[in-house]
Formats: C-alpha cells, structure tokens, sequence
C-alpha cells in the first residue's frame, strides 16, 4: 500500500498528473484552473495519494509541489488511516523519517509538515512506545538535525492537544497524551538543557524557546523556572533575533502560573526577574524601538493578568509591578503598546472593588489617579500638520477609525478607575481641564481659531464615556460643569463633543431639570450649523432629551411639533428616525384624551409626504423614499401606547383606522416593491403588538390585505406580520371571543395553504427567506394552536415540507425549520413546548407519534446529511437537538433509522467496523435511560464533525469542496 517510491531525476507517471494540474493552477485558464481544482481535491482524499505524495517527495520536482505533498501526506495521515493496513504502519513510519532526514536542512516549510505527518502518525500508532527517545535517534545528533528535531519537538504537543480531529477514543487518546507528553517531559527539559547549553547561537535560536513554549502545559512549569531555561529565557531578550520568542515563552509561562496558590514559589522566583527588567521600559523609549517597547509592555501586563489576585491580596511585595504597568502605559507616545495594558486594568479593579481588598483598593488609589491623567492625554486628537486643520490624520481614514475606535477602549479604562475613585474624583479631574484650558485659553479663541482645542476636547469624550458611572443624584461637579461646557467656544469637535455629552446626561438633566432649558436650546440650535456630523449628534441627543425628559416637556408638545416639522426634511434618515423616535416619546406620556389630536398633529404632516412621494415614485429610489418615510409611522405607533381600559376605544387604534386604507392602498400599488412590502407589513405588525386585543376594528381587514398580499407576492414579511396576529389572538388570550380565534386560526391556514403551493412548485433553494418566515409562524401556530394544527390536514404535508427544506445549506431558514421539527418532536411526549402548563393530550402525542413513525426515516436521513455534508457550523446544535427528541420519543426506531442511514454512504468514506462500532455505542448507551440518551447525541456529534474533517472540510492546500459530491446514495 505505502511502497517505496524509487528516487529519479524526472516526474514519473504515477505523479505526473499531480504536478500537471499544480501548474494548470497557476497558469490555465478559468475553466482548467476549476478543473484542475477538484482534481486535487479528489487526489487529496483517494488511496493512491500516499504513493504519489512520497514519490513526489522523493522526487526531483519543485519546492512547491513538494510542499503540497506534504501538506497532502499530512492530511492522509490525519483522517485516511483507515485506508492503511496496520502491518504497512511501521513501514510508513520509517519514510517519514527518511524524508525528514532529506529535509532536516530544509526548506523548512516542508520540513515542519514532514513533523507534524510523524507527530499524528505517532499519536495514532498506539504501539509505538519510545517515539521522541527513537526520533532523536533517528535523526542523529549532526548540527544539522537540530532544527528538524526542534521542530518535532514543537509540532508534538500541538498536535496532541488537537487529537480530537484523529478518529480515537477519549479513553485512547487520553492514555496516548500521557505516553508522548507527560512521561517525555524530563526527557524533553533535559534535551533543551543540553541544546542550549551547546553554543551561544543555540541559545538565542527562536526555535529554541518556541519548543519550551510548546511544551509548558505538558511539563511542570516549576521545572522550567528552576532549571537553566529560565535564564535562557530571559537573556533571549536582550537579543534582536530572539526577543519576540523570548516575550512569547515568557508570558507562556506567566499562564501557567495563574493557579497562583499552587505556584507560590515559583512566582516568588519570578517576580524579581521580572521586575529587574523595568530599566528596558525607558530604555526602548528613548530608543524609539516600538517593537521592544510592546513586548516589555506584554511582559509586564500578562504578569499583573496571571498574578492579579496576589497583587490585590498582597500590595507591598506586588505594587512594583503595577507601577511598571503604570509606566508602560504613561510612556507609550505613539499609543501602539498602551491597549495591551488594558486588561490587567480591568482584572485588577475587579478584585479591587470587593470588600476584602479594602486597603489594597486604598494603597492603589493613587495608581489609578495617574492613570486617568494618563488616560486624559492619550484621548487628545492629534495635532493637525496638514492644509486642513479638521483632517487630523492627513486622509488617512483608516487611521482615524483605529484611533476613534481605541478611544472607547480608553473610555472603558477610565469606567474602570471611576470605580476605584469614584465619581466625585474622576470628574474633579475632568473639571480641572475645562477649567485649566479655559484659563489657558478660551480669551484666544475665534470663531475661525480654537487654540489646543484637542485638550478640551479630551476631558469632554471622557464626560461622555463616564456617562455610565454618574448617578442622576450627582450634585458636587456636574452642576458646574454642565453650565460650563454650553459656553464653550465655537468647534466642529468641541460641539460635536458637547453634544455627545449633552446626550449621554439626559437622565441627569431630567433630575436636574433647572439645567434643562439651556442644554435644550444648545441642541435646537445645532441643527442650524452645516456640519453634517454635528446635525447626526443633535438628533441622535434630542432623542435622548425626548426620551429621558419628556415629562418635562408637555408644555412643549405643540412647538415641539413645530420644530419637528421644520427641520425633518433637512436631516438624514438615521437622523430622521432619531428625532421622530424622540417626539414620539413625549407625545406617548400626554393624557389619552390628547393622544388622538397630536398623532393627527405629528402624523398627517407626514401621511402627505408619504402619499406625495408614493405619487411621485417612478423609480427605484423614489420607491426607496416611500419606504423609508413608511418607517416614521410606524415609529409613532411603536411608541404611541395610550393605556384605555378594555372595551374602550383606543386613540391610537382610532389614528390607525384613519391610515389603514391609504397604506393599503401604497401596498396594492406597490405589491411587486419589497421594501415598501416589508415596511408596511411592519408598520402593521406594531400595530397588533403595541394595541394588541384593541386593534380588532381593523383585524378583518388587515388579514384580509396580508393573505391576499402573500398570495400575490410571495414575500416572507407578509408570515411574519401573520405571525404578531397569531400570537395575539392565541386561544388562550383574555378578551378574545371563540368567533375571532377561530378566524384568526382560519386565516393562518389560508397562509399555509399559500406557501404550501409555493413550495410545491419551487426548490427549497430559490426561496429560503420565505421559507424561514414561514417555519418561524408555524413555531408561533403550534405554541398557541397546537391542538387546531395538529389534527390539520396540513399538519403532515408541513412537516414532509420542512423535511425537504433541510437540503437548504443557510443558516438562518435551516434554525427555523429545525425549531419547528424539535418543537413538532416535542409534542410527541407528555412535556411539548407550549404557551400554557396544561398537560399534553395522548390523542395529540398519538398523533405525533404516527407522523415520526412515518417520516423519520427520512428525517434522520435529512438530519444527518446536513451535520456531517451541509449544515452551516451554526447549525449543528439544533441537528444533534432534533435527534436527541427522537431518541428521547423512539429510542429503538430512531437508532434503526440511524444505522440504515450511515450505511448509505459513499463506499470507502466510512468501513463497517466504524459503523458497527457506533451502532453498538448507541445501542449500550440506550438501555441507560435519558442520561444515556444524552451520551447518545455525543455520539453522534463526533460522528459527523469526524466525517465533516475527514471527507467533507477542505484538506489544506485547496479551497472549498463541493459538497454534492457526498449526497447520500439512494
């Protein structure tokens, strides 16, 4: 099977093929290269790879070819054991190594695939008992066999930890991590001893350290600090070659320790080590060296992270190295080092912010001050050098994302010493800017000129990102402060901020409400300014202003209009939806007897525009507008929710009564549009959820206009608003009459009936969205009708169709139908998910049950084939979920139907050992009751994720496989 492959000077036939479509790959054209694809992924997967792939090696071909052979050979070794004989193993074995003797000089991208071939061959090879003694052996003790051996030495326990893609059991390879890692370890400390102790070059070689890194979680990280390698590892950093090695195998070995009550002594070793290195934190950067900047930085952050609680718990021997942390951030000028810091920050304050650590909390008080002024300048924009005083970063937008983006991780540094501080301090330092820069220089500034407006601007963004931390009782600095920030001098980015912040303190204001004139005004009056930026800012603060202070406001709702009504049209529509979003808050807190009067004030404004734009729409974009403006309405009725006691008529409903016919009369002319569709399938769905049983005037009609809107359009909105009436008018709902549910439950089946023929005569594939919307209504259908649905005659024809709908291969339709189906199981037993405690009937579980019997075999089959072929990764739980119902309704039929299934596959993908051997785990696990039902699903999901890696999941090397290709046979 593996035989030798003599060595040549040319390609020879049986490889020839291979290399001929590797160079169609980078040469051919579109439809060669298609071809020459899926041949090498079939190669990738056939018996006669192993051949080809050694002859390749052994070969004269190029360096690329031969790496694709390895990687090939990797792969075989991996997942195609089986198709070796166990006897041709050892064989096997010995041409690795030979290879690897031929590469041990390189090149080294072969040469660590050749390692990691031999490191899952040896995982797997469970009789092979001395495999890191026989390599060493084998590869000789030449200097030019340390890097392979190096190599093997790092891919080993990679490998091992990720043996799960290699078919063994836990049992196994439990036992096989053991024998290779945790009997090898003194072994392994002791050959990197002697290596690096065999010239100064071996002990600065990355690799080197990159194999004590490797080996840290299989050998004592004790035996490590107290050997040689500890010192190796320090120095390493003193060396350009070696230092990123160096700072990854240190804080390797920080991780280790993290257990820190077990790791005392070692820790007591350490720590002096670690602080001795604090000089180098000034040294690289007076030396602009960012790179060794960010690693020391790394060093000393993921030293506090893995001993944070000893530093709570013991701040006289630890705060040295939290002022080295403190250091590392204040010196980062270039703010490329200072993020790494962050989460010690974090972990620090939360041990600090407990009861017990008091007087740590006290003696670090002072850290966490410097660390806001730290904060404070790092958050000020840069200064502009360019023509364009506003353009900071000289066009380059990436930059200023990055930059916008690392100022809100700053803001939640700045959360994090707030609650060390606490508020008073922190803002007492935010008030100590404002007022130092307006001492400094407010007499300077212009209305074309702010003079160092970043400083500023800083303590502003940090008001707005402590936002979160201010009590709305505050009353010590935010009175002084508010007043203060409305007069500040007029700047695109001082206004922006001072709006930010506006918003951010509306429940503050709404306490304070003596402020509340003024900080209005500020806003009103920055619709006006012709930043667009500063115009996004003033809708999105009035919203807040609306939404926190309405009550306040009442007296306001009539100019409140007025100013509405003017400035609309002059905004974007997110800025749009903001304001009106806002206005609609304070309009939902007047008295019900108003609430009718003002929507016709707010919203007729808004039904002639909308009925304007839908006369005037003969393109695509007009259609657009009519769609997004459709979205203002809805947002008054998502909003607007007078409370009327039952039997009385409702304003709003009344205000909706008044719309109804015109935006019917939008979807007839626009039934084909799909946003205008989707808007007012929404606009009507609000309707139901926020007026719930009192929207009833209008419940003939409207379904009357979704029924006929799905027939005719076939759009997936129209189940999704069928799905708010159901809900609402469920049989178990209080003020709905016998005579309404059952229309409501009429009109569902109208829908269903529809989608029925839909799916009849269409492909799964050419309509997922509505096929989710509808598997997510009949989730509704069976909650709150599940007796009407399941003695349906459509009961049957909806599973066998969301059977077939489990060919799709997108995630979201294939969640809705597997919901629906582990619903469906459900109620095949006594506890179905339902909206009410009431007991499941037997003449309902019996019904169910008959349904199972009928179609599971074909649901398993479904099932299966998408979590081993075609289920998207997201998928995979509510997979295994459904066939955990049906093992937990049918134990016995479902493991018949599993064991008929797997049989069916492709011929030479999976043996019949395999197969037996899952059946009788299945099969034992059975007879354990529901605990070993749940044992069962385990089963199956390693299964299947092993069929996916191992003939599904593209192998390395080539792209996505074609996943027709592995269809079940019938």
């Amino acid at each position: 099977m593996v035989a030798m492959v003599s060595n040549g000077t040319s390609p020879v036939g049986a490889f020839a093929p291979v290399l001929t479509a590797m160079s169609t790959m980078r040469d051919g054209q579109r439809e060669q290269k298609k071809a020459a694809h899926a041949f090498l992924e079939s190669f990738q997967k056939s018996v006669e790879a192993w051949q080809v792939t050694i002859g390749i090696l052994q070969s004269n071909a190029d360096a690329e070819a031969k790496l694709f052979a390895a990687t090939t050979l990797r792969g075989k070794i991996t997942y195609d054991v089986s198709q070796i004989p166990i006897e041709a193993l050892p064989s096997l074995r010995d041409q690795v190594l030979e290879l690897l003797k031929t590469f041990a000089t390189g090149p080294r991208p072969i040469r660590v695939q050749l390692c990691v071939c031999l490191a899952i061959l040896a995982i797997q090879m469970t009789g092979w008992k001395d495999v890191v003694p026989a390599v060493v052996s084998a590869l000789g003790n030449n200097p030019d066999s340390h890097a392979c051996i190096l190599d093997f030495l790092k891919v080993l326990p990679e490998e091992v930890t990720e043996g799960r893609k290699i078919n063994l059991t836990e049992a196994e390879l439990q036992a096989r991590t053991q024998e290779l890692l945790g009997d090898n370890a003194t072994v392994v400390v002791q050959i990197l001893i002697s290596y690096a102790q065999s010239s100064d070059t071996a002990a600065t070689n990355p690799q080197l350290l990159e194999v004590i890194t490797s080996w840290l979680r299989e050998v004592p990280v004790a035996d490590v600090v107290n050997s040689p390698l500890l010192s190796v590892v320090l120095n390493a950093l003193d060396n350009d070659r070696s230092f990123d090695a160096a700072t990854d195998c240190l804080c390797a070995i920080f991780k280790e320790t993290r257990d820190v009550d077990d790791n005392l002594s070692t820790i007591q070793i350490l720590l002096p080590r670690v602080i001795a290195l604090q000089p180098r934190i000034a040294q690289a950067q007076t030396q602009e060296d960012t790179e060794v900047f960010k690693g020391i930085t790394r060093i000393f952050a993921e030293a506090g992270e893995a001993w944070v609680v000893l530093i709570a718990r013991d701040p006289g021997i630890f705060r040295p190295l939290v002022e080295a942390v403190l250091e590392c951030a204040a010196r980062d000028m270039d703010r490329d080092s200072i993020a790494l810091t962050f989460i010690f920050w974090y972990e620090l304050k939360l041990y600090l912010v407990l009861e017990r650590y008091i007087e740590a909390r006290m003696q670090y008080m002072d850290v966490y001050s410097k660390l806001v002024d730290v904060m404070l300048k790092e958050l000020e924009f840069p200064s502009a050098d360019g023509p364009n005083p506003l353009d900071l970063f000289d066009g380059d937008r990436e930059a200023e994302e990055k930059f916008r983006e690392f100022r809100h991780h700053m803001g939640d540094v700045l959360k994090d010493c707030c609650e060390i501080m606490g508020v008073t301090e922190c803002l007492s330092k935010v008030l100590d800017r404002i007022k130092a820069w307006m001492s400094s220089y407010a007499a300077m500034a212009t209305h074309e000129s702010v003079p160092h407006w970043q400083q500023l601007e800083a303590p502003l963004f940090s008001m707005r990102a402590l936002g979160r931390m201010v009590d709305k009782d505050e009353d010590i600095i935010l009175p002084q402060i508010m007043p203060l920030i409305i007069q500040i001098p007029h700047h695109e980015k001082l206004r922006f901020a001072t709006i930010m912040v506006l918003g951010r303190y509306t429940e503050w204001t709404s306490n304070h409400p003596e402020l509340l004139e003024s900080q209005f005004t500020y806003i009103v009056s920055s619709f006006e300014t012709d930043s667009k930026e500063i115009v996004r800012a003033a809708a999105m603060a009035m919203k807040y202003f609306c939404t926190d202070c309405k009550h306040h406001l009442g007296g306001q709702v009539v100019q409140l209009q007025h100013f509405y009504n003017q400035t609309l049209d002059k905004l974007p529509l997110a800025s749009q939806e903001e304001l009106t979003e806002g206005v609609a808050s304070v309009v939902a807190v007047q008295p019900p007897g108003q609430i009718f009067d003002l929507l016709k004030l707010y919203c007729d404004p808004l039904m002639a525009r909308l009925m304007a734009l839908a006369n005037q729409a003969s393109d695509d974009e007009g259609k657009l507008a009519v769609a997004d403006h459709l979205q203002l309405i809805t947002l008054f009725i998502q909003n607007v929710k007078p409370y009327v006691e039952p039997g009385q008529e409702n304003p709003a409903v009344r205000y909706c009564q008044e719309i109804f016919p015109i935006l019917s009369t939008i979807l007839d002319t626009y039934i084909t549009f799909t946003p205008i569709c989707e808007r007012i399938c929404r606009n009507w769905r609000h309707m139901v959820i926020s007026y719930r049983t009192a929207i009833a005037p209008i419940l003939p009609a409207m379904a009357t206009k979704l029924a006929s809107g799905f027939a005719t359009s076939r759009q997936g909105c129209f189940l999704w608003a069928t799905s708010a009436v159901l809900r609402e008018f469920s049989e178990d709902r209080e003020h709905v009459d016998d005579q309404t549910t059952e229309a409501i439950y009429t009109f569902f089946e109208a829908q269903s009936t529809n989608m029925l023929r839909i799916m009849n005569d269409l492909l799964p594939q050419e309509t997922p969205d509505v096929i989710e919307d509808f598997y997510r209504l009949l989730v509704d259908a069976l909650l709150y009708y599940p007796h009407k649905l399941v003695h349906s005659q459509l009961f049957t024809p909806i599973f066998q169709a969301g059977v077939s709908a489990l060919a799709l291969e997108q995630r979201d339709p294939l969640i809705a139908v597997l919901h629906y189906i582990r619903d469906v199981i459900g109620y095949g037993g006594e506890n179905p998910p339902s909206s009410t405690n009431a007991a499941n009937p037997p003449e309902i579980q019996s019904v169910v049950q008959q349904l199972i019997l009928s179609q599971g075999e074909e649901l398993v089959k479904q099932i299966l084939a998408g979590m081993m072929i075609t289920f998207p990764d997201d998928c995979f739980s509510d997979g295994s979920g459904a066939l955990l119902g049906l093992f937990e309704l049918m134990p016995e039929a479902t493991a018949a139907w599993v064991d008929k299934t797997v049989r069916m596959l492709p011929a030479g993908t999976v043996s019949e050992a395999e197969i037996d051997r899952l059946m009788a785990g299945i099969r034992s696990r059975l007879v354990e009751g529901r605990e070993g039902v749940r044992k069962v699903r385990s089963l199956l999901q390693d299964f299947t994720n092993n069929y996916r890696r191992r003939y599904v999941a593209p192998r390395d090397g080539l792209g996505r496989l074609e996943p027709e290709r592995f269809r079940f046979s019938s």
